[in-house]
């Protein structure tokens, strides 16, 4: 095994109405976990660049997605660049018009894009991202800033497989970009995810008042045998961050051999429909 280390900062924030303003507030906490906290990779919250206009059924709020090499992400790519920083930014993406995507765009030391992962999940529960944008259709492993890395996005989260598809493929730090009110399981199901796929584990939430909503913060990082290493509060706005390491994995993976004790072939009730499956009715 080769060692890779990579300080990992993560940002809580709060967003207003507007793109500039929210735009600075993540470049102030991107430069303060640079400065503050040697960070090498910095994780920006769902959406960190608008407030959660997904509560509202008002199809005229698509006017807020951007493409690729719209302000938003062009910031991030400057900050990557001058500061020899990866960051993980998360927008309402627009591919084309009439064509949305809830995005994690991956951008590397240099400003360069390495890829994208895109919410498999829309959420249409409390929320409509679902007459907003489209789902992903594959979780993406990069090799990135020295670490294999993925991600799941916010309501992907309660769905295990999700976050174990990205291990699967390959992902020794899994980063969780959300935008989320205040769960009574939010920090057991994190500790979950980390140890049940011997990952790193980084959600990273916003936090404060947003139109009716009151997003829950409460962001963290842990380690690949379900420890808490970092964690904010549940109102207030900052960075944390920690040493993230490929040994660490690798040896969360070595105790607990879920790779090789996996029974694939006997998984096809969660990959079919139920009415596809004898006996269940």
């Amino acid at each position: 095994m080769t060692e890779a280390e990579v300080r990992l900062a993560t940002v809580q924030m709060n967003s207003g109405d507007d793109l500039k303003e929210n735009i600075d507030k993540a470049e102030a906490f991107i430069e303060a976990a640079v400065k503050e906290h040697s960070a090498d990779l910095v994780v920006v919250p769902e959406f960190f660049n608008i407030p959660y206009v997904f509560q509202w059924r008002d199809y005229a709020h698509i006017d807020r997605a951007e493409p690729a090499d719209g302000p938003t992400i062009t910031r991030m790519r400057e900050l990557a660049r001058r500061h020899r920083i990866g960051v993980v930014a998360t927008i309402f993406e627009e591919e084309a018009a009439g064509l949305y995507y809830d995005t994690a765009f991956f951008i590397e030391r240099d400003g360069s894009i390495v890829g994208k992962y895109r919410k498999v999940h829309p959420a249409a529960v409390q929320s409509l991202e679902k007459i907003y944008f489209r789902y992903g259709s594959y979780f993406p492993v990069f090799n990135y800033c020295g670490l294999k890395v993925g991600s799941v996005i916010c309501y992907d989260t309660l769905f295990p497989e999700s976050a174990r598809s990205v291990a699967v493929n390959g992902a020794e730090l899994i980063v969780v970009p959300f935008a989320a009110p205040k769960l009574d399981a939010w920090r057991s199901m994190m500790i979950t995810r980390a140890f049940e796929n011997g990952a790193w584990f980084a959600p990273t939430n916003k936090v404060g008042p947003e139109g009716e909503w009151t997003f829950g913060g409460s962001s963290m990082i842990v380690d690949p045998f379900g420890k808490v290493v970092a964690e904010m509060d549940d109102h207030s706005e900052g960075v944390i961050s920690a040493t993230v390491t490929r040994s660490a994995a690798y040896s969360a993976r070595r105790e607990k051999p879920m790779f090789r004790d996996r029974r694939p072939d006997l998984y096809k009730p969660i990959c079919t429909n139920t009415e596809d499956i004898p006996g269940v009715v």
